[in-house]
């Protein structure tokens, strides 16, 4: 299951390797995935919940009796057509328990956008390429962790710790219910490790361990000065410009240069674990991407930093007048949206207070800001032992290829299981950025499917085996 001249080593053992080998070579992953991919799961749609409880009962729950959970749905009281799967193996009550994650929603399907007349309901092989909606986020990336889970019964007779899984159907529309399902199951979620898979590894040929996600809040900045417009010519240089206004505040909270300038929008600091695993970070770039602005942002930063250790502000859109067909007339009213992305250790509670305070002090106070929809931040540290212990099972699967992000870019709902649960989280991607997930032609790359077969039997096989798992005193159910 590894990429050609690489040895998979201990503890998985030939005849194991043999068996994923044959599980997907011999054409049954991607059977049962295009099973996953055909429920239209789309967690927006007008029969999101019909879809949703028929994924996870016949598609779902079958995996996990072959693995030996027993299971049950758990109704979602926040969003009704976004249930739960709650599934346990329990092997003896001394032994660890890991709680996995996935989702079963997808973005809607945009059906007749996908290149070459592809169906995204029906998973199509080319190449390397499996297309199909859901087949990268996130129905091929649990599949995969449940196979591998189904083969370590098959081949041991058992796991080697107490298994939990958890299968929400909301995730792309921000994972409504989860938090108060936690708090409302804790005992039932009470575990010493969580394991998921979601979001792509860094780069195609980096597999990656990441650990939290940045949170994400909404600014709105507002200059509403009065009614309608006034001729430039005879009231320029009389009346207040909403859009200069406007754009002098924004100006206040991150430079031209992409600097945050106000100090409520910063972390208190870049912690030395975090550093340390970003050091060895190097930031592919990506065929038709974008080449990364090296002057952009903070300057005593490394690229890696930037995007995965410190704050990002960023301008989303701005508002005034018409831009397609400006009159000669002084806009009245402006409005900017911002975005900020934050690591964890940002304190939020009242930042629109912080944010107009700053405005007031800068002579902006005409300018109003609002906080719009916020999403928090989390991450467990690179040097807990359960994220050291991760990095050095993964590593004899890939060796040094492993990347290991405190946290990536972009949201998760990370938060809900190392704040509320308080358990230290290991996230093990297999996709990869250029995936096309909420995007027409989403696909799943088989050879990275492989790979992350092998880093899941070796993850699995590692916490199954006393002798490799972290000790006793490392445990840190809470």
């Amino acid at each position: 299951m590894m990429r050609p001249g690489t040895q998979l080593a201990e503890p998985v053992p030939q005849e194991l390797a043999e068996k994923g080998e044959r599980y997907l070579g011999s054409g049954e992953f991607f059977a049962e995935l295009a099973g996953l991919v055909r429920q239209r799961t789309e967690s927006a749609g007008t029969e999101a919940g019909v879809a949703c409880r028929a994924y996870l009962t016949q598609r779902i729950a079958p995996i996990l009796e072959q693995i030996g959970c027993t299971w049950r749905i758990v109704e979602n009281e926040v969003r009704p057509s976004a249930p739960f799967l709650l599934a346990h193996r329990i092997e003896a009550p001394g032994l660890p328990t890991a709680l996995l994650y996935g989702h079963g929603d997808v973005v809607e399907g945009q059906s007749g956008e996908w290149s070459a007349g592809r169906d995204p309901w029906t998973l199509t092989a080319e190449g390397d390429r499996w297309y199909g909606r859901g087949a990268a986020d996130n129905k091929g990336q649990h599949l995969l962790n449940l196979a591998a889970l189904r083969l370590l019964v098959e081949h041991h007779g058992r796991l080697g710790f107490n298994l939990t899984v958890l299968i929400e159907s909301g995730e792309e529309v921000g994972s409504p219910g989860l938090a108060e399902f936690a708090r409302a199951h804790r005992e039932e979620l009470r575990a010493d490790v969580f394991i998921a898979s979601d979001g792509p590894r860094l780069d195609v040929q980096v597999p990656t361990l990441f650990l939290g996600a940045r949170g994400g809040v909404n600014l709105t900045l507002e200059a509403d000065l009065r009614a309608g417009q006034h001729h430039s010519g005879n009231w320029g240089g009389l009346l207040r410009n909403a859009a200069t206004t406007v754009a002098g505040a924004v100006g206040t909270l991150v430079d031209g240069h992409g600097r945050i300038r106000c100090a409520a929008l910063l972390p208190a600091e870049l912690p030395a674990s975090v550093r340390l695993a970003l050091a060895t970070v190097d930031l592919p770039s990506h065929p038709g991407g974008p080449s990364i602005d090296e002057n952009w942002a903070d300057p005593g930063l490394t690229p890696a930093e930037r995007v995965f250790g410190w704050n990002t502000l960023e301008v989303l859109s701005l508002d005034a007048g018409n831009a397609d067909a400006p009159m000669n007339a002084i806009p009245g009213r402006a409005r900017a949206v911002l975005q900020l992305r934050f690591v964890a250790g940002t304190e939020t509670d009242g930042i629109q207070q912080q944010v107009q305070r700053h405005l007031d002090a800068e002579g902006y106070p005409m300018v109003r800001a609002t906080v719009g929809t916020m999403f928090p931040a989390s991450r467990t540290d690179p040097d807990h032992p359960w994220a050291r212990w991760a990095a050095d099972s993964l590593r004899r699967q890939v060796g040094e290829r492993l990347a290991v992000l405190p946290n990536i870019g972009g949201s998760l709902p990370n938060y809900v299981f190392t704040d509320i649960l308080g358990l230290p989280t290991l996230w093990v991607p297999h996709s990869y950025p250029g995936c096309n997930q909420h995007a027409p032609d989403e696909h799943l790359l088989e050879s990275v499917a492989r790979e992350g077969l092998a880093m899941a039997l070796g993850l699995f096989a590692d916490l199954g085996d006393p002798g490799r798992r972290p000790a006793a005193a490392c445990l840190s159910r809470p």
